[in-house]
């Protein structure tokens, strides 16, 4: 069986880490199964958002120590570079994370490691109760290498971000709920019903403003604010296309309106 499950319905992809017996750690073949599916997500416009999450009782366990770290030490250079373009978890923290559909994890359990990487390289995290997260690699003599570091400074600040990765603490759901980590915490057995709930809300938006939306989020990051609101505004201007769509969701908006009843 497939270390990766894909599949779609509707306009939903569900990616599926399948790995349970080592709650669902990353090696080779898990992390080409990966990058097939986001490559696949990215190019198939029958499909809108994406659900990520993990088989069993984990999110993912991060890297796989017996096979994926004991390629790194004899490595060279050249093979240090040569990653940089393939990152971790199928490119979905480095080099498949231009994807301009929004990626929603259901972190249903461990997300360690490089399982936190995967789980912050989404654009949404809905976390079970029964959810933890760590930054382990301190322990193991490294830290974070994979968009670890550098998203959580972007996305919880400087002070969550030293105090995950130079301590290698666990920390529950409400505790990274607290700390921004992830958007919502609800319980396990309304995991996946709450991601559809979302994607579904996402869904009745414009995809092609999502998809601009989403892009110019992350081209403006580290810029100054004069570059970052030129970008902003070009982006915005230029998305629309012919004002199709535009004009019939205005229509649909203007009909609801003149059905509503006058205010009393």
């Amino acid at each position: 069986m497939s270390k990766v499950l894909y599949e779609k319905r509707g306009r939903i992809a569900y990616v599926t880490l399948n790995r349970p017996e080592t709650l669902n750690a990353v090696d080779d073949e898990l992390d080409e199964a990966l990058w097939q599916a986001w490559a696949d997500f990215n190019a198939d416009d029958a499909v809108d958002v994406a659900i990520v999450t993990g088989k069993g009782r984990a999110f993912c366990a991060g890297a796989d120590l017996n096979t994926w770290l004991p390629k790194w030490e004899h490595a060279t250079m050249l093979d240090i570079r040569k990653n940089i373009g393939r990152g971790f978890g199928g490119g979905i923290t480095r080099g498949q994370h231009r994807i301009c559909k929004p990626i929603i994890a259901a972190v249903n359990g461990p997300a360690v490691g490089g399982g936190l990487e995967i789980a912050l390289a989404c654009d949404f995290r809905i976390a079970a109760e029964t959810a933890q997260f760590a930054s382990f690699e301190v322990r193991r003599g490294l830290h974070q290498g994979d968009g670890g570091i550098v998203r959580i400074v972007a996305i919880a600040g400087l002070a969550v971000a030293l105090d995950l990765a130079l301590t290698g603490r666990m920390i529950n759901a409400e505790e990274a709920y607290r700390m921004g980590l992830v958007n919502r915490v609800v319980p396990d057995d309304q995991l996946m019903a709450t991601a559809e709930e979302l994607a579904n809300q996402i869904l009745q938006n414009s995809q092609q403003a999502i998809r601009s939306a989403k892009e110019t989020i992350l081209d403006i990051v580290g810029r100054t604010l004069d570059d970052a609101l030129r970008v902003e505004a070009l982006n915005a201007y230029s998305s629309v296309g012919d004002f199709s769509d535009v004009n019939a969701r205005l229509q649909q908006f203007y009909s609801r309106k003149r059905s509503e009843p006058p205010p009393t």
